[in-house]
């Protein structure tokens, strides 16, 4: 079997991984990415990318002090859009995450938000006149805007953000006024030394009335100066755990005017005596959201699958022990500890980046339907984005620091890049909505599921189907051999219906005693399990539903494989949930325990190949630990070579404070 990856003068114990393996990488990359197409255009872009002086760094990032960082990504963010022409445009959550990928590595720009947000909200919630006007400036980059939300005081609690926008019939405008510290946007990407634009969300007051958080376009700075508008007052919050090549900024108001169309008004608008017209529907404006969050996912799981690339590839280069006397150190893959802990994530990587894949063929599937007037898969989409967005990126965060310990001390090291890979990752837990309040917007929806199978009156989604149907209340799990995704399946409805109904009995108990908010905040741990439980139900049948189109049955065994291993150390990890009330009994759990070790003994020829499949660069990896040659001690030592303390830079720190206190010991003895 060809694999391309192979080449002379590699490791070669990973070149004798790569043999083992019983699937073509080729095949297995297309899959993943949606066709033989789209891993071309991979290969091309990067080609592409590689072949441009303005996208190589001076050194490497990791080297820079903050300001360089900004100004080098400063610089590469115009290259890159000026050379956007490379890619195809409309295709962001493919093409356009990849390019941007490749040039900027794990950090952002000052134009990140004008892309990922800024422009989808004018496209999404102007009306026509709005969207001729500001449009053409958008996509000229004429001007460049961010996404001005999250306040000092409120995040995800939308209703109570502080910033007002109170309309002003005399002069046909809104006024913007930041009424205490609180209320300062805090976050923003771009916003602290790059944007002159935002996307501001504030609170309509008109004819004495609030009516709730609403968008608006706003000028921030002038053109010219680049100086902020009078009655403007913002900058950049400092660093940060990571991503520091991106200038995050915060933003207050003093009584600042803007005309009346700056409201985007393609769904509630206010007339010019100040009279307000609600939308249709309240969560049209949450489409630019779910965008964002369908774009997360995708980017979150191939963090984890950067992780596990390196970890797994390490393990096979790395070897440690003699657990036979005499015969040599063995590869640490071989060990059935490295693959407990590294195989899961690599399934975890899969899954989840089949779940990112789901989630944009809904958004497309919305955007369509909104454009016609039909509102009916919003809630659905809001619920399964919102439940991805907390697991997904919780679980990444989780699995690379278990790649990062997988890879011993070298793991510590700048040059394996899991601490950037983390810093960039562990972000997604809190930007665009804390995990813990998504999983409760999830939970909400699946009380109200629930009270409609309780009354009958249950019109459940496809999400929540589950719930009115009746299990026989005992697993039939045996052995990992014969098991059936229906079978893993079965099991897992049982345990995430008992725990929705175990929560929404403890609800009403509750709200017999209390008012329904104290009631909810009692409850809201066991309603916060079982939105994760509902999540990763979801996560687990579409695993299974994208293995079954896989044609190619060289293919199609590894994937089932690891869709097995997935649901099967979910199961384990909650296994006390599957004991609950006899459904399973305790030689039931351990055959499950067995099936996963079984599994990572079926998996052991094709762990490199698996990862080799996800087609990540050596580039995108920027890890030394994690190269695609496997020869990874001459690198680390060209790596510590790179951070220049040669001589010539080591002498004036010796002289200046090492020597003098030397010379200062020896003189006292």
């Amino acid at each position: 079997m060809v694999n391309t990856l192979i080449q002379p003068g590699d490791n070669p114990d990973i070149t004798l991984e790569r043999k083992k393996a019983t699937f073509d990488i080729h095949q297995m990359g297309a899959f993943i990415h949606g066709g033989e197409h789209n891993l071309q255009r991979r290969k091309e872009i990067l080609e592409f990318v590689e072949s441009r002086p303005e996208f190589k760094d001076p050194i490497p990032p990791e080297f820079m002090t903050r300001e360089d960082r900004v100004m080098n990504n400063g610089r590469k963010a115009v290259a890159m859009t000026d050379l956007a022409d490379a890619i195809d445009g409309s295709d962001f959550f493919g093409e356009g995450i990849y390019y941007q990928g490749l040039i900027m590595g794990r950090d952002l720009h000052g134009m990140s938000l004008h892309y990922a947000m800024f422009f989808p909200t004018i496209q999404n919630q102007s009306d026509d006149e709005q969207l001729d006007n500001w449009l053409p400036l958008v996509v000229s980059r004429a001007i460049i805007g961010t996404y001005a939300q999250t306040e000092l005081g409120h995040g995800t609690n939308l209703q109570k953000l502080e910033t007002r926008a109170t309309y002003d019939s005399k002069t046909k405008e809104f006024i913007l006024h930041s009424p205490q510290i609180t209320a300062a946007k805090w976050w923003p990407g771009g916003l602290g030394k790059t944007a002159n634009h935002a996307i501001v969300m504030a609170q309509l007051y008109t004819q004495g009335k609030c009516f709730g958080p609403h968008p608006f376009f706003v000028q921030l700075r002038d053109l010219d100066t680049h100086m902020p508008m009078k009655g403007v007052k913002l900058g950049d919050i400092g660093p940060k755990l990571g991503i520091n090549g991106s200038d995050n900024g915060f933003l207050l108001f003093d009584q600042y005017r803007i005309p009346r169309k700056n409201m985007f008004m393609r769904y509630a608008k206010v007339n010019e005596d100040g009279t307000y017209i609600a939308p249709k529907h309240s969560k049209l404006g949450f489409g630019a959201m779910v965008f964002v969050r369908s774009i997360m996912i995708k980017d979150q799981a191939m963090q984890l699958a950067a992780a596990a690339t390196i970890a797994v590839r390490y393990s096979a280069v790395r070897r440690q022990g003699e657990p036979v006397t005499g015969a040599g150190e063995v590869q640490i893959i071989d060990y059935l500890t490295q693959r407990h802990r590294l195989l899961p994530q690599v399934a975890r990587a899969y899954a989840f980046h089949f779940a990112a894949c789901q989630t944009r063929d809904m958004y497309l599937k919305l955007t369509e339907d909104l454009n016609t007037g039909s509102t009916e898969l919003l809630p659905e989409i809001h619920i399964i984005s919102s439940g991805l967005k907390s697991i997904v990126s919780w679980e990444t965060a989780q699995g690379i620091e278990q790649c990062r310990l997988g890879c011993g001390g070298h793991g510590y090291s700048q040059a394996s890049a899991f601490p950037e890979i983390y810093a960039y990752a562990v972000g997604g837990c809190t930007y665009e909505g804390e995990n813990l309040v998504m999983l409760l917007q999830v939970a909400r929806a699946l009380n109200k599921a629930a009270e409609g199978v309780i009354s009958g009156s249950a019109k459940l989604a496809d999400l929540c189907e589950y719930l009115g149907r009746k299990g026989n209340g005992k697993s039939s799990f045996t052995v990992i051999s014969s098991a059936t995704p229906q079978n893993i399946i079965h099991d897992f409805e049982h345990v995430a219906r008992t725990q929705v109904f175990r929560a929404h009995e403890l609800l009403k108990k509750n709200q017999s005693k209390m008012s329904n908010e104290e009631a909810w905040n009692r409850t809201s741990v066991e309603w916060a399990k079982a939105a994760r439980m509902h999540v990763k139900l979801y996560l687990i049948k579409n695993f299974f539903n994208k293995v079954a189109e896989a044609v190619d049955s060289s293919i199609r065994h590894p994937l089932h494989e690891l869709a097995m291993l997935y649901a099967l150390d979910l199961i384990a990890a909650a296994g006390h949930e599957f004991l609950r009330n006899g459904f399973m009994i305790d030689s039931q759990l351990d055959s499950v325990r067995d099936g996963i070790y079984v599994l990572l003994e079926k998996l052991r020829p094709n762990c490199v190949a698996l990862v080799d499949a996800f087609d990540l660069s050596d580039r995108e990896l920027h890890s030394v630990l994690g190269r695609r040659d496997g020869n990874v001690y001459e690198h680390l030592i060209k790596w510590a070579q790179q951070s220049q303390l040669n001589q010539k830079e080591v002498l004036p720190t010796f002289d200046k404070y090492f020597k003098p206190m030397m010379l200062n010991a020896r003189a006292n003895l």
